[in-house]
């Protein structure tokens, strides 16, 4: 049976209301928070944006998701989780506060920001998957223990998956920095001698004494290392780094595979929609106004994230008339994040385009 994927156009030159007011008729329409129980909370997973992005989701666009939400009762509120590399969204405190300067304030989306603390080990949890590569994945608790979960993503290129939709937003938006570390490398971070001071903070820090410090420089014991990537966070120096190239062609596994961490048990309170707009070669990490490297598209919704994420492709290729992210990202086969989260059940390639256009 195919998958519906809902679909409504956007284009750049669209004011803010009458572009909410289209989705607020996607979501009308496609009756896809008609399970939403009152009462409940409702996770809504987003990027806010690195500092000095554009690419980001609105917080326009979370105010009329937010109030769809609150319609039906429930209680939504915006959420990400910190990330491996040195910027404003490391730690929560200024994770934060970098949201708030990018507009999502209670006051302008009519939900709180949640960032989940990386050093309150209750909000991590260990999750049973028996995938491929991974038996146990760490994710955060809030998204797995949420009644109901929104994942709005911003569909883009990205230079180790290829393309990052709703999937990328669960699989690497909802891993703890341990389950970031795992997919993005084989564990331990390596050191950057040229930075290293020898200052010993990533030393004190470490859980399991797996970093030494030789001739003023760190050292990290690989047999040793859980993973956690505290030394990352804590270095002022840049010398604590994650290995990008080791396991790359397994990447886009390890990232489905904690997406089926959060959602093995939310196929029926999960909603997922993909905004392919501003389309750019990178992800919104990138502290850059990244150029579009395709026209607007529109907005993207299903109850199924591989569905969700295979129109957002199909639509890009036509646009463009080639497949654009391939063209930016030759080494990448995006297609390989589809097809596992398909072999662990997590959706359909088959799917049925509704569109709701005048």
């Amino acid at each position: 049976m195919r998958s519906k994927v809902y679909f409504i156009s956007l284009n750049e030159n669209d004011p803010a209301d009458s572009a909410c007011l289209k989705l607020k008729r996607l979501l009308k329409e496609s009756g896809l928070f008609d399970f939403v129980p009152a009462g409940v909370s409702a996770a809504v997973k987003l990027h806010f944006g690195e500092e000095g992005n554009t690419g980001f989701v609105k917080p326009h666009f979370l105010k009329t998701i937010n109030h769809a939400l609150k319609e039906k009762g429930a209680l939504p509120f915006l959420s990400d989780t910190n990330t491996l590399y040195r910027g404003r969204r490391t730690n929560s405190i200024d994770h934060k506060a970098l949201a708030y300067e990018h507009g999502f304030t209670e006051n302008a989306t009519g939900a709180k920001v949640v960032i989940p603390d990386d050093h309150d080990k209750d909000c991590a949890k260990n999750v049973e998957i028996n995938g491929k590569i991974f038996k146990q994945v760490s994710v955060a608790r809030i998204y797995v223990e949420a009644p109901v979960l929104v994942g709005v993503a911003h569909f883009k290129g990205h230079i180790m998956t290829g393309f990052g939709g709703a999937l990328k937003n669960i699989g690497m938006g909802s891993a703890t920095r341990k389950g970031k570390l795992a997919q993005h490398s084989l564990l331990a971070p390596v050191v950057n001698l040229a930075n290293c001071t020898g200052c010993a903070a990533c030393r004190d820090v470490c859980p399991v004494e797996a970093i030494t410090i030789v001739n003023k420089k760190s050292v990290v014991n690989g047999a040793k290392c859980i993973g956690c990537a505290s030394c990352i966070a804590v270095c002022k120096f840049f010398a604590m780094d994650v290995n990008w190239g080791a396991g790359a062609d397994l990447i886009q596994e390890k990232m489905v595979e904690h997406a089926l961490g959060v959602l093995k048990n939310k196929k029926k309170s999960s909603v997922f929609i993909n905004f392919a707009t501003k389309i750019t070669k990178e992800c919104d990490c990138l502290a850059k106004d990244d150029p579009r490297v395709c026209p607007d598209i529109g907005i993207f919704a299903s109850v199924d994230p591989v569905s969700v994420d295979k129109a957002c492709l199909d639509s890009v290729i036509k646009k463009c008339g080639r497949d654009i992210f391939k063209e930016l990202h030759p080494q990448r086969d995006g297609l390989k994040q589809l097809r596992h989260a398909v072999s662990l059940g997590l959706g359909s390639l088959d799917y049925e385009l509704v569109s709701y256009e005048k």
